[in-house]
Order: structure tokens, then sequence, then C-alpha cells
């Protein structure tokens, strides 16, 4: 399935793909991206073939606006499509959600870093290093921006980068911000050498005293709360919305996905074993399906948990009225929550697949690697955001070390 961008020459509005049928084209498309996960592993980087197939079939332009050709996609509609690609191939659905997730903040940004970033090229892709490690140095029309940016999911791809700094807020306060920086203007640093999601290529980015114009630069704060820039230059109520939500939706659900996989995977080796060393099938003895029950289990569980607050932030979205102080933080750490079910339902599939699971040719073991990871991003460590909500459940302010 091929589906050809229009000429650049034409209004961008004219090559908008309908959003109903986004889960069709990609499916049509994910028995070459899953054919492609080897060779990911191998390159430290997600094929190019890959990249180019998402972008054939629109995914990365999901929540892009409509006047740029978009999809204006609402997030429950987007998860079910992540779910499907990460099945397919797991660091595939991490970076390819990442491309597509970074999109919703920068259509809060300026409507002239839109326009910059949209109007001559509307399939144009952004990854990202948000951790806010840059220095920045206020000058004229905008900042100094100096910094080495680590884990920047399939930076080889990437376009442009949205890379995290800080910068003195009211009274003199250092506020989180992201400035936009092409990729002209950066350095990738081949370092990503790694037991997990391998296939991600999250390298680090330098950056060396990079002039960046004020249009390009905005808080996480206005970000999050209705303020940014351009907050209203977009009709679709899919971006009455904060920040924070949409740019961390896909980091469960790819784990889910690759869970969901390593249970098919399981079932079909279990029914085939048999034990060498007693010569019974697997599926003569109960932990074999007790470990499929609970591994299916946990997947379910975690994407029951998830997708109701996909349709929560939806109707938020909706409703044009920005998530409450509850809301926000069960939304931040359920994703951490449902992450931890995918581990141990992973652990339970992986523990009774025998050795030849771990052959480096099987891929269970892969999936099992990649989803062990998924549990080490900044923004699905259980640790802090269980810290978070219990401090939300006991009526504590929020640490802004969390």
């Amino acid at each position: 399935m091929t589906i050809e961008l229009a000429d650049a020459k034409r209004p961008v509005a004219d090559v908008a793909f309908p959003a109903d049928g986004l889960r069709e084209r990609l499916r049509a498309v994910l028995p070459r991206i899953a054919a492609n996960a080897e060779k990911g592993e191998q390159d430290r980087r997600i094929p190019d073939e890959n990249i180019a197939l998402l972008k054939q079939v629109g995914f990365t332009r999901t929540f892009q606006p409509k006047r740029y050709g978009g999809l204006e996609m609402k997030v429950e509609d987007y998860g079910y499509c992540l779910l499907d690609l990460a099945e397919a191939c797991g660091p595939t659905a991490w970076v390819g959600g990442l491309l597509a997730q970074h999109v919703h903040a920068l259509a809060l940004f300026s409507r002239e870093m839109q326009d910059e970033l949209w109007r001559d090229t509307p399939d144009a892709l952004v990854a990202s290093s948000v951790a806010p490690v840059g220095k920045s140095e206020d000058v004229p029309g905008g900042i100094r921006l100096s910094g080495k940016f680590g884990f920047s999911s399939g930076c080889d791809h990437g376009d442009w980068f949205l890379l995290g700094f800080t910068r003195p807020g009211l009274e003199g306060v250092a506020a989180r911000h992201y400035a936009m920086v092409p990729r002209s203007d950066v350095t990738i640093v081949d370092d990503w050498f790694t037991e997990g999601l391998r296939a991600t290529g999250s390298k680090t980015l330098l950056v060396d005293n990079v002039f960046v114009p004020e249009h390009r630069i905005e808080g996480i704060i206005p970000l999050n709360t209705g303020k940014a820039k351009g907050f209203g230059s977009n009709d679709s109520p899919i971006y009455n919305a904060a920040f924070g939500p949409h740019f961390s939706i896909g980091f469960a659900a790819v784990a889910i996905g690759m869970t969901r996989r390593l249970a098919h995977l399981y079932a079909e080796k279990a029914k085939s074993r048999i034990k060498v060393y007693t010569g019974f099938a697997a599926t003569a003895r109960a932990p074999t399906a007790m470990r499929l029950g609970r591994g299916a289990h946990g997947a379910a569980a975690a994407l029951a948990f998830l997708a109701k607050d996909w349709r929560d932030i939806d109707a938020r979205c909706e409703s044009g009225v920005f998530p409450n102080a509850r809301e926000l933080s069960e939304w931040r750490t359920n994703q951490a929550f449902a992450v931890r079910l995918t581990i141990d339902a992973a652990d339970a599939l992986f523990e009774g697949s025998g050795g030849s699971a771990w052959f480096s040719s099987n891929e269970m073991q892969r999936l099992w690697r990649n989803i062990r990871m998924c549990g080490s991003h900044a923004g699905t460590d259980y640790d802090t955001c269980s810290e978070i909500y219990g401090r939300h459940l006991l009526g504590l302010e929020l640490d802004p070390t969390l």
C-alpha cells in the first residue's frame, strides 16, 4: 500500500489524510515494518523504510493541524493505532509515537514557528531531548543555546529538535523551556549502545552557542496552562489541552503492545513445546497455562487502565476546560503503573519460556528486554510516580523536584 504525498506546490491542506482510515492504512504496512525489526536491532536505529512507511500512511501527522495536512486525531483513536504498531515492532512504535506526539506540542507554539516548520514541509519530523539540561543566554531577539542533550529517540530521522533548557522566570527563578532547533545546528553523537530498545537510536545531541529566536521558544508552564504563544491558533478541540498528557501518551501503549506480542509467541511456543528431560508436553503442566493467564491478564489490565485515561483526556479536550490537579496527577502516574503491570506480565511469560528463549535469534528475548527498558524512562519510573500520586492523595503540594 503506497500513499503518495501531494506536490509541494499545492496548498498543504489539500494533502490531508482521512483520520478515520489511519488504522487500516497502518495495518497494511505492519508486516513490512515487522520484517525490519532485526535490522533495527543491528543498526541501533529505526530503518529508514519504517519511517517512510509511517509517513506514507499519515501516522506521524496524527496530531498535526488540518491546515498543514494533519489528521487532528483524538487520543483514544491514536492509542489503538500505536498499540498495533507496537505489536509489530516496539522500537518503531516508541520512535514513531514520539515523532507523532511532539506535533501536538508544536501546534501550541507560535503561529510563526508552525508556519516555519510545516508550511513548505508538512511532513517534517521533530525529535527531542526535553530534560532541561541546556544552558541559555538571553540575547536580543532570543537566546544563545548550548548543551549536551541525551536520549534523543529517533534523532537520525529528525528534521528539527525540541530541546529542554532553563532560563530565568518570574522573580529570577529558573523556569523550564523548550527550544526548536533545526538539524543544521545539531551534531548527533553515536553513543547509543544498550541492551533494551536498542533500535530506537536514542543518541546524544550537541548544540554549541546556537541562536534561537523567541518565536521558536515556549515555556512548559504556558504549554500546560493554555497560555502558550500559539494557544487558540488551531480550532480543533484536541488543542484545548495541556502539553504533558499528550506528550507522554505512548510510553505505556508501546509496552502493552509488546507484551501482547510476547503472550502470543509464548502461546505458540507452548503448544508445540516438549520438556526435554521428561518428554511431557508443556501444555500438560499447569504452570504453562497459569503463566499465560498471568501475562494476558497483565496486558489486558494495563490497557483497560490506560484506555480510560485516553477517553478522559479526549473528554476534557471536547469540554474546553483544562484538566484539574487530580486528573493531571492520575494521567501522569497511571501510565507508569500500566508499564509496571506489563513488566510483571512479561517476566511471568519469559521466565516460563525455557532456555531457547534466550538465544539472540529469538524474538522473545528482544521483546522482554525492550519491555523492561520501557520502565526505565523518566516518565514511567514508578518509584517517582507512586510518590507523586501518594502526595496528591495526602493533599500535599506537588514537590517540584519530582
